[in-house]
């Protein structure tokens, strides 16, 4: 089994609730409109969420990540904005296992609950081909579960280079001058669905 195959396998559960009827009234309600209206389209969804206005936070998804290695939960932990993270603890008293014996990559339970805002900013770090493979590929294994129940939401969690539409690393991967890189900066300024 491949690292990718051991990755991917990683998310024990994930939940979502569909509020995006939430998320127009509040939307609504900043324009001093009343009531939620029809439920959105998927271009209003990928508008408001390109957009980043302030109702997408309504948007919630919960998860946990079962054998994340250490030092890779670290990584996510230092995400705090939007996010919640609850860790497995590795303390002696506890476990009953030295944690001084420990390596950085032992397995630990990495729980956490996101909006919407969270997703999108810590996709522009860790789906950055400058990030660490592993942790780049839990954080895909994330996007693509986020991508079974919200494909909308899903389109957004892009690099920063296609977020920015440049690289602004001190030393660029060379993604961003390839033809893969201009469909995939096409496809995440589309507003229409499709």
């Amino acid at each position: 089994m491949s690292m990718e195959e051991k990755v991917r396998k990683m998310i024990k559960w994930i939940e979502y609730n569909d509020v995006w009827t939430k998320v127009k009234r509040s939307a609504r309600t900043t324009i001093s409109r009343q009531g939620s209206g029809n439920y959105p389209t998927d271009s209003w969804k990928k508008t408001i969420l390109l957009a980043e206005h302030s109702p997408i936070r309504r948007i919630k998804f919960s998860w946990q990540w079962a054998n994340l290695k250490s030092w890779v939960s670290v990584h996510f932990v230092r995400h705090k904005f939007g996010i919640e993270h609850w860790v497995s603890t590795q303390r002696t008293d506890r476990t009953g296992v030295n944690r001084d014996e420990k390596t950085q990559d032992a397995p630990v339970l990495h729980e956490c609950e996101a909006n919407a805002q969270a997703l999108i900013f810590i996709s522009r770090r860790r789906l950055c081909n400058q990030a660490s493979a592993d942790t780049r590929e839990a954080w895909k294994e994330v996007k693509e579960k986020v991508k079974s129940v919200d494909p909308v939401l899903a389109s957004v969690m892009v690099p920063e280079c296609i977020y920015r539409g440049f690289c602004p690393e001190f030393y660029s991967c060379g993604y961003v001058n390839t033809e893969e890189y201009a469909k995939a900066l096409a496809e995440y300024r589309q507003k229409e669905a499709g």
